[in-house]
């Protein structure tokens, strides 16, 4: 099977799709500090369904001048239906996590992202993970153990929030495994980021908290989340097209850097020696789990 035109597997190309992938993880990092910055004054919810509402206009405008649908079968399938579910809950508590707990935190338990979704494709997909990938996962989950440090003094239970997030968009990416093809970048950022209105609406019947007036800064903390996210999902997408897949999605955990740097320099956050042995568990495990699939597929 021949690649598409689009994407480039020289040298030059796949140097580009890691650039745009380094951008992308750099401006996620930015749309959680920013949000991180805007939850010390607005509930939750509100963040939720201003982002996803704004967020979701931005990508209807794109594919309204694609000429793309919003509307059509393929969005109701099985597996668009699944990804809604895994996209609510990751959304959701991930938000959450970021609100309450450290940045730095809640960033390196979601590296964690890549290794449950290959120890979902085994279980799920059926797909074949020798000794040593197992071998990696194992390692990996021990480094979110050792970030979260339950039994210990300073383990929180708040983090548990940024697990269930991170399975959350774990459970998303295997269900867009199976979603149709046909189905657009613009379109799926769309439904994306209805989802995190959706999750915003829940949540605040939930919490029952008044919805406030944004002040000036606040206001601009959340176009600031917007602008981020739309940019950091367009650069995404514009990385894997652009380069080999394996060449660029190592690059992903460049957003540990991003966010515990953030994190440390902007809102006062300490790592001790656990945190980051956790972190690099984590990275390592994660990095000689997509290279041994690579090999695997060559």
């Amino acid at each position: 099977m021949s690649l598409p035109d689009t994407i480039h597997t020289d040298r030059r190309g796949n140097l580009l799709g890691s650039l745009w992938m380094v951008g992308a993880m750099a401006a996620f990092a930015l749309e959680d500090a920013f949000l991180k910055g805007a939850a010390a004054e607005l509930p939750v919810a509100e963040i939720l369904l201003l982002m996803g509402g704004c967020g979701a206009f931005v990508f209807a405008v794109l594919a309204r001048l694609r000429g793309e649908r919003l509307a059509n079968r393929d969005v109701t399938s099985p597996p668009m239906l699944i990804r809604f579910v895994f996209e609510f809950i990751g959304r959701l508590f991930y938000v959450v996590a970021l609100a309450l707990t450290p940045l730095s935190s809640a960033t390196a338990i979601l590296q964690a992202t890549p290794i449950v979704v290959v120890l979902g494709a085994a279980l799920i997909f059926g797909e074949t993970v020798g000794w040593r990938r197992w071998t990696a996962i194992i390692v990996g989950l021990i480094g979110v153990l050792i970030v979260l440090r339950p039994g210990a003094e300073a383990f929180s239970a708040l983090s548990i929030l940024a697990v269930v997030g991170m399975l959350g968009f774990a459970g998303r990416d295997l269900a867009s495994r199976a979603a149709p093809a046909s189905i657009s970048t613009n379109v799926l950022g769309f439904y994306g980021f209805v989802t995190i209105a959706v999750a915003g609406g829940v949540f605040h019947l939930w919490e029952g908290r008044a919805l406030v007036m944004p002040s000036l800064a606040a206001g601009l903390s959340l176009l600031a989340v917007v602008t981020a996210g739309v940019l950091a999902y367009s650069a995404l997408m514009k990385a894997m097209r652009t380069g080999q897949v394996s060449a660029v999605t190592p690059f992903r955990y460049s957003r540990l850097l991003f966010g515990v740097g953030l994190g440390v320099f902007v809102f006062d956050e300490r790592l001790d020696a656990w945190m980051v042995a956790g972190c690099i568990l984590i990275v390592a495990s994660g990095l000689f789990i997509l290279w041994r699939g690579t090999r695997k597929a060559a």
